[in-house]
C-alpha cells in the first residue's frame, strides 16, 4: 500500500518546536553573554578609578554637555553606567550615586 503525495506532505508540515527551541536559545545565549560583558569587560574600566567615574557620572547626568572641549571618552564610559545599573523611577540622583557606588565597591 502506497501512500500519496498529498498525504505525506499532510504528515512534514510545519513543526515550531526547533524553531521556538532555536529563539529561545539564542536568547538566552545574548542575554548570558550581556552579563559576561558587562562583569568581565566593562566592570574593570571603572574599577580602575571609581571616584573618578562617579564624578564623571554625576557630570553626565547634570549637565548637558558635560566634557566641554576636553575629551568625551570619559564620560562616555561612565554614562555606561545607566544602562549597566539603570536609574529607579523617580530616584534622585543622589540616592542613584550612592547605589551605584556601593555596587562598585562589591564588584571591584
Amino acid at each position: 500500500m502506497s501512500i500519496a503525495p498529498s498525504e505525506k506532505a499532510d504528515r512534514r508540515g510545519f513543526h515550531p518546536a526547533p524553531l521556538v527551541a532555536t529563539v529561545a536559545g539564542l536568547l538566552l545565549g545574548i542575554g548570558a553573554l550581556a552579563q559576561w560583558y558587562s562583569q568581565d569587560v566593562s566592570l574593570p574600566r571603572y574599577c580602575s578609578d571609581p571616584e573618578q567615574t562617579l564624578a564623571h557620572l554625576q557630570r553626565v547626568i547634570n549637565e548637558t554637555e558635560p566634557a566641554g572641549t576636553d575629551s568625551r571618552r570619559p564620560y562616555l564610559i561612565a554614562a555606561k553606567l545607566l544602562f549597566l545599573l539603570p536609574r529607579e523611577s523617580g530616584e534622585s540622583t543622589e540616592h542613584y550615586l550612592e547605589r551605584v557606588e556601593r555596587y562598585l565597591r562589591r564588584s571591584c
